[in-house]
């Protein structure tokens, strides 16, 4: 603080004593384009009067940053040609600052600054200054622009905006090999004084670096740095301004330095001979143990290649490297057999695979140790003499027949005895047995290769010592065939001679097959069955490729005489015993054209001379077809019209039995509806003249006694039923007599009155008052009638 109160004080007693005057601008022209006097000078000094058109010049003025006086800091004067110094003319001041930051004697125009300022947040201040008469307020000149440059002061240390710094370089690099450049940054004025000049040192890092003290840039400064000696190194940087001299300011960062590895180092065994003890039972492909070479380089240049040197028991192990642990894999290639060999040595070479010429001069980049293995013997199951077994029998061979054996050792030492058995697993293996103590295979059932050719089965072998320990070999046994089946014609051949056949004509080729299996391949004769050999009609020509062609003997053959030929034909096999079968064909003789197509056979010959083809007799058969499906859709159609009238009208019968309580329009109402099947059917059985129609014949009147206007109604309804009694042509006109059959079994029975009898017997109706709310009215009228009736009044 003291240093920079003092520069402050230095600069203030340049300036304000005169020593610097401030240098003017080029003269300009007024607005009114007269020229004027007026001029600006600095402190305690006034600078001549110059004839210019512009009444007052200056140039930029100057301000210390940081002042820390007590009083105001002087800036300048302001001063007009016009001012007389009777204070008739006010100083005004605008702009950046204006009354804030700086600040104007409207009298003598001197300029201060009331705060302290910092150049590297503002530089310079625009500001603009005017001369106006205190009397009429009017500018005496135009309003003119000046600026305030804050002078720097060193208050600001240089600064590493990006470190603190992460840097590498190779091991092994040579002196002054490049590594980093750092920069540092001072926020004060580079254009004035050094305060922004820098200069670059190491604090911290030596002797292995170095710096350049201008541009910044780190180097190395020893040779042959090696990282697996020293990795990381940390080195302190310091920037300092004023060109590094005495009172500059300083400031430091760190820079961490990584030396990456080169491959600089060859890979080396810990030890010169590797011991291994390895079961004779590892399986193939399996690791039976792991070597390891050391090299202190890291990364690619660390990775280790191993190859087994050919030699004694090399063939039959391989090495691979683990990729994570870069140690050498050793896996085995082929089967151990402690009783075969007992130890192996081999040597293993470890060499890097990402090699370095640079660094070819220190030598190999490999090394080489040896591996002893030793074989532990293991109680293993016996061992069969071959991997699989194939035997071969032929079918029908009597049961206990021997076909083969199987053969299994137990090689350990002190070997001891196996025994056999058969691995069951389904049905077929019961065809076989095996002699437990000699491992022969015999048959157990006859064998018939025509239902299965081959046999497919496992024996376990297992020693008698540790009968845990089992081996397992596959059998497959092929059935020969014995030829025990004849030959037959291959398919059914449909054959067929034209009428108009021709001498020596073919016109059948047919083949054979055999049931049974020859390994060469079988071999067919065919000829014509001896007993038809004399006059044939028709005879064999064997080809003698398993095929032979029925051939005609004569030509005119007729379906009229002879429809059908039957024609023996012997054919034999080749195997031993010779198998021979006698196969009848049917030949049908047909007519043909001239070109030998079949025209006609059969049934057929009906309809063929009447120049009818195939098609046309199935056209007209579909056509007759068609026709009778119309006629019996028609048929249905009427049936089914005549249904629905029947069913219309007995629907609506049905429907005037539910409405039976319609009286309808009185005696003349004939036509309402047929009351004939209304009526009581044990009625109807015992008189057969119907009574729901008018006879033809004219009845004799029935004479109908005056009835008075205060007759009981009993003894009308009862004259009007006796006279329908006894008239069996009246029809029941009364409809209000009739009511519904209820049908056999009902309480009611028949509610009609037309059967009933004309008795006077004494009814009881209170049943009526039953029969729910329907017969309520009936209840009523009859039970009023009896209980005004006179004769059971006692």
């Amino acid at each position: 603080m003291l240093t920079r109160n003092c520069l402050s004080l230095l600069l203030w007693v340049l300036f304000d004593g005169g020593l610097f005057t401030p240098l003017h601008l080029q003269p300009q022209e007024t607005l009114e384009g007269e020229p004027t006097g007026n001029v600006v000078t600095a402190p305690e000094r006034r600078i001549p009067a110059l004839r210019v058109k512009r009444g007052w010049v200056w140039n930029q003025f100057f301000v210390l940053e940081e002042y820390m006086g007590s009083e105001p800091q002087y800036v300048g004067k302001l001063h007009s040609d016009l001012d007389k110094g009777v204070g008739s003319v006010k100083y005004t001041l605008s702009g950046d600052g204006a009354g804030t930051v700086f600040t104007i004697d409207e009298t003598t125009g001197d300029i201060h600054a009331i705060r302290s300022l910092d150049r590297e947040e503002k530089p310079f201040y625009t500001l603009r200054a005017q001369a106006v008469d205190i009397e009429t307020r009017k500018p005496l000149e135009p309003e003119s622009e000046f600026i305030i440059k804050v002078q720097d002061i060193n208050d600001n240390e240089p600064k590493f905006l990006d470190g603190p710094y992460v840097a590498s370089v190779p091991e092994m690099s040579p002196v002054g090999a490049y590594v980093l450049q750092v920069k540092a940054t001072d926020a004060d004025d580079p254009t004035y004084g050094n305060s922004a000049r820098v200069v670059y040192s190491i604090l911290q890092g030596q002797p292995y670096f170095s710096i350049d003290p201008k541009t910044g840039v780190i180097r190395t400064a020893l040779p042959n740095m090696d990282r697996e000696v020293k990795e990381q190194y940390q080195v302190l940087i310091q920037a300092k301004d004023m060109g590094g001299q005495l009172g500059g300011l300083a400031g430091t960062t760190t820079v961490n330095i990584t030396l990456t590895d080169v491959n600089d180092n060859p890979p080396r065994f810990p030890k010169s001979i590797f011991h291994l003890k390895v079961p004779e039972s590892s399986p193939v492909g399996s690791a039976i143990g792991r070597i390891r070479a050391v090299d202190p380089d890291s990364g690619i240049n660390a990775e280790i290649e191993y190859t087994i040197v050919p030699g004694d028991g090399g063939n039959l192990f391989d090495i691979s490297t683990d990729e994570d642990t870069q140690e050498g894999v050793i896996k085995l290639k082929k089967p151990l057999d402690f009783e075969t060999k007992k130890a192996y040595t081999f040597k293993v070479e470890a060499s890097n695979i990402h090699l370095d010429h640079r660094f070819h001069s220190v030598g190999p980049f490999k090394d080489t140790a040896t591996v002893k293995i030793n074989i532990l013997d293991i109680d293993e199951p016996p061992a069969f003499s071959k991997s699989f077994y194939t035997m071969e029998v032929y079918e029908d061979t009597p049961v206990g027949t021997i076909i083969g054996a199987v053969t299994a050792q137990d090689l350990d030492v002190g070997s001891s005895a196996v025994r056999y058995f058969i691995d069951w697993k389904n049905g077929a293996d019961s065809f076989f047995t095996i002699d437990g103590m000699e491992g022969t295979i015999a048959t157990n059932e006859l064998l018939d290769r025509e239902n299965t050719a081959q046999y497919n089965f496992s024996i376990i072998a297992s020693k008698v010592s540790n009968p845990l320990l089992t081996s397992k070999v596959h059998v497959i046994i092929n059935v020969l065939d014995v030829n025990e089946f004849p030959p037959e014609i291959a398919v059914p051949y449909e054959s067929y001679v034209c009428e108009n056949a021709k001498p020596g004509q073919v016109i059948q080729i047919v083949g054979a097959a055999d049931k049974d299996l020859s390994p060469a391949g079988q071999r067919f004769s065919f000829r014509l069955s001896p007993e038809v050999s004399t006059k044939p009609n028709f005879t064999v020509h064997d080809f003698r490729n398993n095929t032979a062609g029925i051939v005609a003997r004569r030509s005119g053959y007729s379906r009229r005489q002879q429809e059908l030929y039957f024609l023996p034909v012997v054919i034999e096999d080749s195997s031993y015993p010779i198998q021979s079968s006698t196969n009848t064909m049917t030949i049908r003789v047909c007519r043909c054209d001239s070109d030998g197509t079949i025209l006609s056979c059969n049934v057929e010959a009906i309809f063929l001379p009447v120049g009818l083809s195939t098609g046309a007799l199935i056209a007209i058969l579909l056509c007759i077809v068609i026709l009778l499906v119309i006629v019996v859709l028609y048929v249905a159609l009427r049936r089914q019209k005549k249904k629905d009238t029947l069913m219309t009208s007995k629907e609506d019968i049905r429907d005037n039995v539910i409405h039976y309580d319609d009286e309808g329009g009185g005696e003349e109402d004939t036509q309402a509806f047929d009351i004939g099947a209304l009526r009581n059917p044990k009625g109807i059985e015992d008189n057969k003249i119907r009574r729901d129609i008018k006879p033809d014949a004219l009845c004799l009147p029935r004479s109908r006694p005056p009835t008075e206007d205060n007759t009981n109604i009993r003894d009308f309804i009862n004259q009007r039923l006796r006279e329908n009694d006894g008239d069996p042509s009246a029809p029941p006109y009364d409809s209000l007599a009739t009511y519904a059959y209820e049908g056999n079994g009902s309480v009611a029975e028949s509610l009609s009155s037309i059967d009933s009898l004309a008795t006077e017997t004494d009814q009881d109706y209170d049943y009526l008052s039953d029969w729910g709310p329907r017969f309520k009215v009936l209840a009523d009228m009859f039970g009023e009638e009896e209980s005004y009736n006179p004769d059971k009044v006692t």
